[in-house]
């Protein structure tokens, strides 16, 4: 293997990333090597911000994020469309389906939170900002961290956001949010305190990685406690009373199924700090609900609402030749999009006997024909997906090699045969001539009879226990129409096979329902990819929590992966750490666990013309709810022609 593809993770193209996985920002003043700042005399690191190699690209006293607009003007309302129902304002409850954007209120110490608010940068990545914390402090070894709050910092209902707020929502998060979170904190942060109202400590467990430790508590939701100890309520259920948030914006109203509208809060405390100048431009962003994704695209055409992320392949290229669009009033633009394709597919439910056998999920893999979707019902629009971390420089490929091998050498009978000495799994190639690869169906054919899944007189394979294989895929009633398409060709190659297969059509309720309890066969999912390391590897992808997280689909359990994952933890440098994570890469894909399908690497947006945004977008978003602003002059006229309601 070549050197320059482990080199170092910082020289990843931006074709892949995953913000959600690699960690915050750093250090104090100016920036030492990339191994790190060294520590002050008395051994402890200063610095307004995180990042775990000790690199940031932005000083203490930088003024704004330089993809911004510092003279974008504040106002106007954007307007975007959501699928569905929702019955909650709770987003950190198992149950009930949350209105979309419902987090956006609150704010954390150092952590990002997605789309809006949050101190990480767009323009970079494993680094994040203070912004409920002005500064933090930490001993070389990572054993604490100590954050200094803003003083000014206040929730929207006026009262200050002090260290008492943080601490109790560190241990709200560990008593009633997700099983999963809560075990994997409590064994690596085993107490907090607050040393004054403005002063927090966490400690962290010793002979562990230091990974995902600040940045973790870093990055926790902070909501007032003043709130939930007067009110009573939990964070595990479901309701439309909100806390008072810190952040940006807070809801206007709301009418359930139809509609939300959060508004910027003019009070917002830290409306003035660098890491905001440019940003939360739009004075109310309004969310409209439809049913159905066709009903959402008429709305569109009819003005109910004004920006649209399309990724309907058959809408793009087929369905934006409306009078707005050829008016000029509604664009349409490909933006670049350095974000990595998210690792979306077909998941096994691998809790199911039937599909535990890997030459059964190969086999089944077999009917999804990505050529084939593509040009007939996708307009050849997008591009097949391999890997988990598409385009980067850890993408595992052919055999391997150098340090990956040597790597794998070291874990002995662990490692499969077919992961040492065989080239990474590719997705299968087909004929796109018809639904259907007939060499690709011979192929699973055989590998079902192998399995011993034999095809009776009735044309159904069963075991030798007389069980029929049968696979079903439930799917929202929300989705596309494209999506119902796709999913009806892969269920009748499915029967082609001898499989009973069968894709259920059910309401968006239900579906949050089963994908919450893990009630299927097969589902549309998706994991996350990963440039970085991170215990959040350890919740997706890791046999501890497979049982109950939410962010395993499959419920991958694999002492192989496990492994991995916690040598990317204890890595020493971005070299190490890049080897171990193309070692993951080929691990999840000889796991079978996802056919992988399709991705794009553009954004596809829809707007009425009176949005503007920076010239030079950055890589990682494209940052609508972020950095995007309203021009008056011509909103005013598009609704003086009547083009917009």
């Amino acid at each position: 293997m070549a050197h320059s593809r482990v080199a170092t993770i910082k020289e990843a193209p931006p074709k892949t990333l995953n913000k959600f996985l690699v960690a915050g920002a750093v250090m104090l003043g100016l920036l030492a090597s990339a191994s790190g700042l060294k520590a002050e005399g008395d051994g402890v690191i200063r610095s307004h911000g995180y990042s775990f190699y000790g690199d940031l690209k932005y000083p203490a006293d930088f003024e704004h994020f330089d993809y911004v607009n510092p003279d974008a003007p504040k106002g106007g309302e954007i307007a975007l469309w959501a699928p569905g129902t929702f019955d909650s304002m709770n987003p950190y409850s198992r149950k009930g389906r949350a209105g979309r954007y419902s987090w956006m209120m609150f704010e954390s110490l150092l952590g990002e939170m997605p789309a809006t608010g949050g101190a990480a940068p767009a323009d970079t990545y494993g680094e994040a900002y203070g912004l409920l914390a002005e500064s933090l402090e930490y001993d070389e070894g990572k054993t604490w961290v100590i954050f200094h709050m803003r003083k000014n910092a206040k929730f929207s209902d006026g009262t200050p956001v002090t260290a008492h707020d943080v601490l109790f929502s560190h241990n709200l998060l560990l008593e009633q949010g997700l099983p999963s979170y809560a075990q994997a904190v409590k064994k690596r942060i085993p107490r907090a305190e607050v040393i004054d109202d403005h002063t927090i400590k966490f400690y962290f467990t010793e002979g562990i990685s230091r990974r995902s430790l600040i940045d973790q508590v870093g990055g926790v939701p902070v909501w007032s406690k003043k709130w939930y100890e007067e009110t009573g309520a939990r964070l595990d259920e479901p309701r439309m009373e909100t806390s008072p948030g810190s952040g940006p914006y807070v809801i206007d109203s709301y009418d359930v199924n139809r509609r939300i509208v959060y508004k910027r809060n003019p009070e917002y405390w830290a409306k003035d700090l660098p890491i905001n100048v440019g940003r939360h431009n739009f004075d109310s962003i309004r969310i409209e609900y439809f049913g159905d994704a066709s009903a959402a695209f008429e709305a569109f055409k009819a003005g109910e609402y004004t920006f649209r992320a399309e990724t309907n392949s058959k809408q793009w290229a087929t369905g934006y030749d409306f009078p707005a669009v050829e008016k000029g009033d509604v664009k349409t633009v490909s933006l670049p999009d350095g974000t990595p394709p998210t690792p979306s597919g077909f998941v096994f439910n691998l809790g199911r006997e039937t599909l535990q056998d890997r030459r059964v999920r190969e086999a089944i893999s077999m009917a999804y024909n990505f050529e084939w979707v593509n040009e007939s019902l996708q307009f050849g629009l997008f591009k097949q997906r391999h890997s988990f971390v598409q385009g980067a420089p850890h993408e595992a490929m052919g055999l391997p090699e150098g340090a990956e091998r040597a790597l794998f050498e070291s874990l002995g009978d662990l490692v499969p045969d077919a992961v040492l000495n065989a080239p990474a799994i590719m997705a299968h190639e087909s004929s796109s001539a018809r639904e259907i690869d007939r060499r690709n169906l011979r192929k699973a054919m055989g590998l079902l009879d192998e399995a011993g899944w034999i095809v009776g007189d009735d044309g159904l394979r069963r075991n030798q226990k007389g069980e029929t294989l049968k696979i079903v895929i439930p799917y929202s009633s929300s989705d596309s129409a494209t999506m119902g398409a796709i999913l009806e060709v892969f269920v009748q190659n499915l029967g082609r096979m001898g499989i009973d297969a069968k894709a259920d059509k059910i309401d968006p309720a239900q579906f949050t329902l089963k994908r919450r309890e893990r009630s299927y066969d097969m589902i549309f999912g998706s994991y996350a990819s990963f440039l970085g390391t991170g215990t959040g590897l350890l919740q997706r992808y890791g046999s501890e929590e497979a049982a109950i997280s939410l962010f395993n689909p499959a419920g991958l359990a694999s002492p192989l992966v496990d492994k991995i994952i916690n040598i990317s933890l204890e890595a020493q440098s971005s070299e190490e750490e890049a080897t171990a994570l193309m070692a993951l890469d080929r691990v999840l894909r000889y796991e079978r666990f996802m056919i992988p399908v399709w991705f794009n690497d553009a954004s596809w947006v829809a707007y009425y013309d009176q949005y503007e945004y920076p010239q030079d977008l950055p890589p990682y978003a494209v940052g609508v709810l972020d950095f995007w602003w309203y021009n008056e002059e011509k909103a005013a006229r598009l609704k003086a022609e009547g083009a917009l309601r």
